[in-house]
């Protein structure tokens, strides 16, 4: 278990209802309820196949870093999996750029949140409620981890009874042939507006951008593990679920969207779950959804605190970040650690301040998806390494990674094809070109404290 330097321990707070709902809350995120608006408008029906791919990819990818998991459940464990089993540069590097990732994505969820307000008072400035909404979840996660494990499992639950009785609400409608502001529920929406992929292989593959990002947040069970109760126990369910968490929540719930109305008249910068109930005539439905994907955001923007906080303390830890970072409250929560990233959080404020919420977002969350895919292809490379240099530590493990080693290479081949995707969009290609910045300055810090080390 982790320890400061006076002792003290990271609080294992953490029970199996919170890891269960930690790991639905992260695949459930704003990528989906605000963000899909952008892939359908990009792919259409065919949007339920790219997030299909997109989780059986993730899933594989989870798979392994179980299996890291059950061999040493840490605190941090990208980091130190990344160092143990590639090297020190990489073990540097990742943490850094995952701490980077949430701080990103945290910056498109308050972002998110001010869309959210504007749909009840469009003449609120977007940056009011983000910073509200960064003040609030700081005070939530200074207290203790147990209460950004009420949080998220409150947070999660919200989510996940919304989207089953939406998908239930809208089957309803379809059978009932509801017809509304010239929108009739069918299923046969789903190939009469020119078909399946009605903007060709180019509208499908511009469609994986935005998808990676609704993922983002699906490794955080890794961040959990050193503060959970039983990890051996609840990592595993947590991670086996993610296939059904996908096709019920992601494919299910567009499937259902898109049936009730066309997905052409849907608008890609608005959250398609809001619009479809505000649009068919349903403006107390389209309230209540707007309600639950605000609550989404604000728990992805938890998530995002809690991820970087602890990612900051083993940072320190390691000796990888100033050793302010690895001092704990009485509460036994690294305090400094969680001031120094929610501090970084406010840049999104300044953000939203000087920009419109849609080009904030989209130039945050492709940011957010380079990086993360960064993180992923490092916990299946460290997972190859970790086979071939402890085959006895691994062949104890019960909870492997199945198809390995083939499904390491495929799932990398997938990245490397995502971070192509996000080469052809204009929108996104900026992030493509502004991102190796961020690891050109992790490579020169790196040797800056190697220097240091050696004198």
């Amino acid at each position: 278990m982790d320890q400061s330097p006076n002792g003290q321990e990271l609080s294992r707070g953490l029970k199996n209802r919170h890891i269960q709902l930690i790991a639905i809350g992260g695949a459930i995120g704003t990528g989906l309820f605000l963000g899909s608006g952008r892939s359908i408008h990009f792919a259409g029906p065919s949007i339920m196949l790219v997030y299909f791919v997109i989780g059986l990819a993730l899933f594989f990818m989870m798979r392994a870093l179980g299996e890291l998991l059950m061999y040493k459940p840490i605190t941090g464990s990208f980091t130190h999996f990344a160092e143990t089993f590639i090297g020190p540069w990489a073990g540097f590097i990742t943490g850094w750029t995952y701490w980077f990732c949430w701080i990103v994505t945290g910056i498109a969820e308050i972002t998110a949140v001010g869309m959210y307000f504007q749909f009840w008072v469009p003449e609120l400035p977007q940056w009011i409620p983000a910073l509200i909404c960064v003040a609030v979840l700081f005070l939530i996660n200074i207290a203790t981890v147990k209460a950004f494990g009420e949080m998220e499992f409150w947070f999660a639950i919200i989510k996940v009874v919304t989207i089953i009785a939406l998908i239930i609400i809208g089957i309803l409608l379809v059978f009932a042939g509801f017809q509304s502001h010239g929108a009739h529920a069918s299923f046969t929406n789903l190939w009469q507006h020119g078909g399946f992929f009605p903007n060709g292989s180019k509208g499908f593959l511009l469609a994986f951008e935005m998808a990676v990002f609704s993922f983002v947040g699906i490794e955080l069970v890794g961040v959990t593990a050193g503060e959970a109760e039983d990890p051996s126990k609840t990592l595993p369910k947590a991670i086996n679920q993610i296939p059904l968490r996908i096709l019920l929540f992601y494919v299910g719930a567009l499937f259902v969207i898109m049936s009730i109305y066309p997905w052409n008249r849907l608008n890609p910068d608005a959250s398609p779950f809001v619009r479809v109930f505000a649009d068919i005539g349903l403006p107390a439905a389209a309230g209540i959804i707007n309600f639950v994907v605000l609550t989404s955001a604000a728990s992805s923007c938890n998530s995002g605190i809690f991820s970087t906080s602890r990612m900051l303390y083993s940072l320190a830890e390691d000796g990888k970040a100033p050793k302010m970072f690895k001092k704990l409250n009485k509460r036994n929560v690294p305090a400094p650690a969680l001031l120094g990233s929610t501090i970084m959080l406010l840049i999104g404020v300044v953000l939203n301040y000087f920009m419109k919420s849609t080009q904030v977002f989209t130039l945050v969350t492709s940011i957010s998806s380079i990086c993360f895919v960064w993180v992923w292809g490092v916990i299946m490379v460290a997972h190859l390494r970790f086979r071939k240099n402890m085959p006895e530590e691994a062949a104890k493990i019960s909870f492997k990674l199945p198809f390995a080693p083939v499904i390491n290479w495929v799932v990398l081949l997938f990245f490397v094809f995502v971070l192509v995707v996000l080469g052809i969009a204009k929108d996104t290609r900026v992030a493509l070109f502004v991102t190796p910045v961020w690891f050109i300055l992790l490579v020169i810090a790196y040797g800056l404290t190697r220097e240091k080390k050696s004198i």
